[in-house]
């Protein structure tokens, strides 16, 4: 087993949802390891051929400028790896959870809509404003995903250090969410509109408290919904929101996707030393096989196989050389 397959071997060791333990399945199965694998062998092919430009280039079965060849597949090559790491994402949100920060202003409701998107006590409820100072956070199970719901103190001007401490961490969680619910009471929406605000683009404007003011049931306007914590109204249709958003980031049918930050930092290492070998079309060929030699370093490292290519085997399959 590679590295990947390690990995994905204690992901489903850890599971707690179904999509998790298909994800996890298929990269302890190698699917994963198949791919970096694939792409290694393809690098090799390419170091291969630089190699035998610089070291063969007085055999007769060489020409002077073999790796010329190299270059379309290897852009072809980067093209592949760029469109991967451009899902990085999905692949993270389904082994580390969809988040969802509730933001809004005191007694907008929050705590109360955790409470009944958990179906238990898990905040406090109170009408002091301020109840709230640090996140609380609970792991749900939402259509066989796991979805991290975080409940967030109330964004307002205060002179309290503590407060103003939470404050800031509910809109680091904003920044860092997934969806962002904008939480705002119904029976203050007019003075309460604007009041959070542009904290995330991927964010939905919730009136609550709908129980307490007439207000048509879903949607009232262009990405607004309306629901009341206390009779349950609109939160099925929140639900079905929240479900549609993690359709948009979900890995489709056999996808192989990078699930840790690892992953995402050698393959962008990988990207950038390839890249450079593929324009650096007036480098040196020496510096060339360089960036390739440590693109495929970086690729090694995934799955754990850095050790030094046998680039003769390749040269010698390819060409009459020493015969």
């Amino acid at each position: 087993m590679d590295l990947t397959a390690v990995e994905g071997l204690s992901d489903l060791i850890r599971a707690e949802t179904e999509a998790q333990r298909k994800q996890a399945m298929g990269q302890a199965e190698g699917v994963l390891g198949s791919l970096y694998s694939g792409w290694a062998h393809k690098m090799t092919h390419a170091r291969a051929m630089v190699e035998a430009e610089l070291d063969f280039s007085d055999e007769d079965d060489i020409p002077g400028a073999v790796s010329d060849r190299i270059w379309p597949e290897m852009q072809a090559l980067l093209d592949e790896m760029k469109q991967h790491l451009s899902r990085a994402r999905v692949g993270e949100i389904v082994r580390d959870g969809f988040r969802i920060a509730l933001i809004g202003p005191p007694n907008a409701g929050k705590s109360s809509l955790l409470n009944a998107l958990a179906q238990r006590d898990v905040a406090i409820v109170s009408d002091i404003a301020g109840t709230t100072r640090d996140i609380v956070e609970v792991r749900l199970d939402i259509g066989g995903h796991l979805v991290l719901v975080q409940d967030t103190a109330g964004i307002r001007s205060s002179e309290d250090q503590i407060e103003l401490e939470g404050i800031r961490r509910s809109l680091r969680a904003a920044e860092e969410a997934d969806l962002v619910l904008e939480l705002r009471d119904a029976t203050a929406v007019d003075t309460a509109v604007g009041a959070t605000a542009g904290v995330s683009p991927n964010s939905l404007l919730l009136l609550t408290k709908s129980d307490l003011r007439q207000l048509e049931f879903g949607t009232t306007a262009s990405e607004v919904l309306s629901i009341s914590a206390k009779t349950g109204s609109g939160i099925d249709f929140l639900m079905k929101e929240i479900k549609n958003r993690i359709g948009q980031n979900h890995p489709g049918a056999g996808e192989a996707l990078p699930t840790r930050d690892r992953h995402v930092q050698y393959l962008k290492t990988c990207v950038a030393e390839a890249e450079k070998a593929v324009i650096g079309r007036n480098l040196p060929i020496e510096v060339r096989s360089e960036y390739l030699r440590n693109a495929a370093t970086a690729l090694g490292r995934i799955t754990g196989k850095v050790d030094v290519e046998d680039l003769l085997g390749v040269i010698f399959s390819e060409f009459c050389v020493g015969k």
